[in-house]
């Protein structure tokens, strides 16, 4: 690990600014997770522009799921070897000029492989942007409150996706979904270059860990794929089981490999955490029934509603208002007197109820008595969940695992989107066949067997949520966090530890449950953005990141 240490200055200058780098870091949060939706919406204006057919038009979203999901543990790896700012800025970049190319795209071909780059970098921009959060709001005051706003983003991200690319398709062009990119990694990039202190590269001398990266690749590729392929080609052919078989043997082997590997990609220590590990799952399991919600209430709005794209994106509003209402107070006030293990499970229930509110949808039922409460009630549970899970998934992570840590959180919400998109649509194809055939010499029985495949998705995603629900009750553990117990230090205390002697932290005996000295690095005092010893982002001289 690099042993320069951040100036007086520089670590001053990351407390002082740590509420300017959560803007920063947010919007770049934004930037990830709008994507995954905001091109649902163009897909039918660019399917119509460049001439490809149904069958391809997966691949401009499978392809992006591809490369980010499969990248993520790399890139998680490689914030701490290249440095979290450099990484940041690199992904950051690297993920506008992939939307400018597929902006511009003159054909099928073209957008697919810029969707393809825009995953690549956005595996080093998704790890590097919660690892900075990690870091920069480490033993500080703030940090529930920080994390309570990035997880109502996370959560809230997919429905602000849906109304800027319903804003853009229609009164712009379907291009303006992927332009609208460059402005604002724009502004992530000054703000990154204006706010962000100078960060060290860790793990230096150590390597990379090739065999895990080769592994863990081959795995959630082949997981990925196999569930994208699943949805036009069904669970029996071997397009589809054939790629889930080898996803599962390869992550077997990743496990195995890691567990024998000196310096692993993933250490083991990471998931072995209590609270890390339920975060993960519920991660996981939440992203099913999420991305299950955006895709089937899309359909039931635009095709059954006739809601147009706009008016659709405009009815996931009260959802995303309620995860920003509801993350920062259940983050901030709540979870650092009570901690997680009472209010995820809660939160799981709220959003269970609000999704089988939405099983009572019908041909002829109106937004406002049987969409609208079902997206307030599916919000507040998301906030609930989001701003802890989040938060618990970085917490007590050694410095050097912060990148990492963050990685596997989004790639259990990135795999979780796969599988609740392939799952949740095989059983609504199932659920439409069934009805159509019980109810044949119906009238409209081709719309009515469209609702009531709906309907059924969104009973499945309510027993999802249970499903989380319970496993969190049962592997979280009880009490406030113990991560915060450096939270009521001096501030200002971290700058002036940059230059001076180390301070332990309320743990016993200085060290907290991972084993790990909990100076500086682990738990920075509250008016430190990144804490401030060998080891803390708050910079390098020698590097800047």
């Amino acid at each position: 690990m690099s042993q320069a240490s951040a100036t007086p200055s520089q670590a001053a200058a990351g407390a002082n600014h740590r509420w300017w780098i959560l803007a920063v870091l947010g919007l770049a949060q934004l930037v990830v997770v709008l994507d995954a939706t905001i091109v649902n919406i163009a897909l039918p204006d660019a399917q119509a522009d460049l001439g490809f057919g149904d069958a391809s038009r997966q691949w401009i979203v499978t392809g992006y799921s591809l490369a980010f999901g499969s990248l993520l543990l790399l890139g998680g790896r490689l914030t701490g070897m290249l440095g979290r700012r450099n990484t940041l800025m690199i992904g950051a970049v690297g993920f506008a000029l992939a939307s400018a190319v597929g902006g511009a795209a003159p054909s099928f071909e073209v957008l697919v492989g810029a969707r393809v780059a825009q995953g690549v970098f956005g595996a080093l921009l998704a790890p590097s942007t919660l690892s900075l959060m990690t870091v920069t709001f480490a033993g500080s005051k703030g940090r529930d409150k920080a994390f309570a706003v990035f997880g109502a983003i996370a959560g809230g991200g997919g429905g602000v996706g849906l109304l800027l690319g319903g804003l853009l398709t229609e009164y712009v062009s379907w291009r303006w979904c992927m332009y609208v990119n460059l402005f604002m990694v724009a502004v992530v990039v000054l703000g990154a270059f204006v706010f962000i202190p100078q960060q060290p590269r860790e793990d230096q001398g150590h390597g990379l860990d090739l065999r895990g990266a080769v592994l863990s690749f081959v795995g959630v590729f082949a997981l990925v794929l196999g569930f994208a392929q699943s949805e036009t080609d069904g669970w029996a052919s071997i397009t589809s089981w054939l790629p889930l078989a080898v996803g599962v043997l390869a992550l077997v082997a990743f496990g195995l490999a890691e567990h024998r590997s000196t310096h692993p990609l993933l250490p083991l220590r990471v998931l072995a955490d209590r609270s890390r590990g339920a975060s993960y799952l519920t991660v996981l399991i939440a992203a099913i029934s999420m991305f299950g919600v955006f895709l089937f209430l899309t359909y039931y709005l635009q095709e059954t509603l006739g809601f147009s794209p706009i008016r659709s994106g405009v009815a996931f509003l009260p959802m995303v208002g309620s995860i920003l209402v509801t993350a920062p107070v259940v983050g901030a006030v709540l979870r650092p007197r009570v901690g997680p293990r009472p209010l995820v499970p809660l939160g799981a229930l709220i959003a269970a109820s609000g999704m089988l509110w939405l099983t009572q949808i019908g041909v002829h039922t109106a937004y406002l008595t049987h969409v609208l409460p079902g997206l307030v009630l599916f919000g507040v549970g998301m906030g609930f969940v989001f701003s802890n899970a989040m938060n618990s998934a970085t917490n007590n992570v050694r410095r050097e695992d912060a990148g990492v840590a963050s990685a596997v959180v989004n790639t259990s919400q990135q795999v979780g989107g796969s599988i609740g998109t392939s799952l949740l649509s095989s059983i609504a194809a199932s659920a439409a066949t069934a009805y159509a055939v019980d109810h044949a010499s119906d009238a409209d029985v081709a719309m009515a067997a469209a609702v009531h495949s709906y309907a059924t998705a969104f009973a499945w995603s309510a027993a999802f949520f249970l499903v989380a629900g319970v496993l969190a009750a049962i592997l979280y553990p009880s009490g406030a966090p113990s991560g915060d117990a450096d939270s009521h230090a001096a501030p200002g205390e971290a700058a002036g530890e940059a230059a001076g002697p180390r301070h332990l932290s309320a743990h016993p005996a200085g060290v907290h449950k991972d084993g790990v000295p909990t100076h500086a690095g682990a738990g920075a005092p509250s008016g430190s953005s990144a804490g401030s010893s060998a080891g803390s982002s708050s910079g390098s001289a020698g590097h800047r990141g």
